[in-house]
């Protein structure tokens, strides 16, 4: 039934496939995911959202093994019946207040978050206007929504505030990435904050994915701005990425809050994250609401990066997040780029369309980076000019 669709993008250099870790000689590294062992190639991994290195810190391996001598493995149903514990609902305000906000509301997933609270928020009579480069539970999100659905040009405040003036009636929903997970750029969120709180009856919804743990700091988007959250704000942040566990959350009003625990189909029809996972994602916000050091050194290394590519003489598409998007021809040659990279121990796997416009190689710094992983990066990269 596929086999002409799978052959077709073969030939056009776009089928994707699925390479797994292999066990790693973790003792000579900071983090195991600084460094990873795909097909008995044990490279330098350039690839992974880890930014901070937390997913390896013994604080959040031990905070897990402790909730397992309270708490069963599993959680064994969904949150509204008996599948939530007391570290639930202390993340949840711990999250609260790292976002400065009155209520949280922990998911399994980002991807699930995004797609329960855009279609339980904006309904029928409302409209929903989204970044054109917006992640793709974003976009699934807005689709299962009944709100009317208008499109932005990206990251462009203008273009939006003329849509809204077209649109005379219903809630409105502004809904942006914060960081853009393929450019690495960073949404206007303070002409956006601006613009919204010019009108009535609008929500700004802020994907905060790759900004948490990341921009401000570590505590977001709104943060980097210099802006503080509001009733009409509503922000999801991951644990899975700079936080280095996994899950998601929504931070907002409390009236927010509690109209999701209603009516967001990903929260009450799923089975609650495990006491595990939760206590390793309290460990980890805790940890970078009070250690800024995991952040300095993202930053840190982003720079050393940035300006040894630049120097390689490669373009970086953006050059503001730990995300960086660097171009080197067509698909055939960002394919043949990063093999030729993977070939001298440095896995930074190529992006092509669909997911894509433009192919690029994208290389993620992290926080777990040694100077010698940043200065082998921009070595191979020169090597392979």
């Amino acid at each position: 039934m596929f086999s002409d669709d799978l052959k077709r993008l073969i030939d056009q250099g776009l089928l994707r496939t699925i390479s797994d870790r292999e066990r790693t000689a973790q003792e000579k590294f900071i983090s195991p995911l600084a460094h990873v062992n795909i097909n008995r190639t044990e490279c330098i991994n350039f690839a992974s959202n880890d930014y901070l290195g937390l997913s390896a810190s013994p604080i959040l391996t031990k905070a897990a093994e402790e909730a397992l001598k309270s708490f069963p493995f599993g959680a064994g149903a969904s949150r509204l019946l008996s599948g939530g514990t007391m570290l639930h609902a202390l993340l949840e305000e711990t999250a609260a207040r790292f976002k400065c906000s009155e209520s949280a509301l922990v998911f399994n997933s980002g991807y699930q978050a995004n797609v329960s609270c855009i279609a339980a928020l904006a309904r029928d009579g409302d409209v929903i206007f989204s970044d054109e480069l917006n992640h793709a539970s974003i976009v699934d999100g807005c689709r299962l929504s009944k709100a009317k659905k208008r499109i932005y040009r990206h990251c462009d405040a203008d273009h939006l505030a003329a849509l809204i003036k077209e649109e005379k009636s219903g809630n409105k929903f502004v809904v942006t990435d914060t960081v853009f997970s393929m450019d690495g750029d960073i949404a206007p969120v303070n002409n956006l904050y601006t613009l919204c709180k010019s009108l009535s009856n609008t929500i700004l919804y802020l994907d905060d994915a790759h900004g948490t743990g990341v921009l401000g700091g570590g505590r977001g988007a709104l943060a980097h701005f210099g802006l503080r959250p509001e009733p009409w704000i509503v922000q999801m942040g991951t644990f899975s990425k700079a936080l280095g566990s996994f899950g998601a959350f929504v931070a907002g009003s409390r009236e927010v809050i509690n109209w999701l625990i209603n009516t967001a189909r990903g929260l009450i029809y799923s089975t609650a994250l495990p006491p595990g996972v939760i206590a390793a994602s309290l460990a980890a916000i805790t940890t970078i609401a009070k250690d800024s050091s995991f952040n300095v050194k993202l930053w840190q290394n982003h720079k050393k990066a940035v300006e040894g590519i630049s120097e390689a003489g490669f373009k970086i598409i953006c050059k503001e997040t730990p995300i960086l998007a660097v171009t080197v021809g067509d698909i055939a040659e960002t394919l043949a780029f990063s093999d030729k990279l993977w070939q001298r121990h440095i896995y930074a796997p190529a992006i092509r369309p669909p997911t894509v416009k433009t192919p690029r190689l994208r290389i993620t710094v992290s926080a777990a980076h040694s100077d010698e992983d940043i200065y082998a990066l921009i070595q191979a990269v020169n090597d392979c000019r």
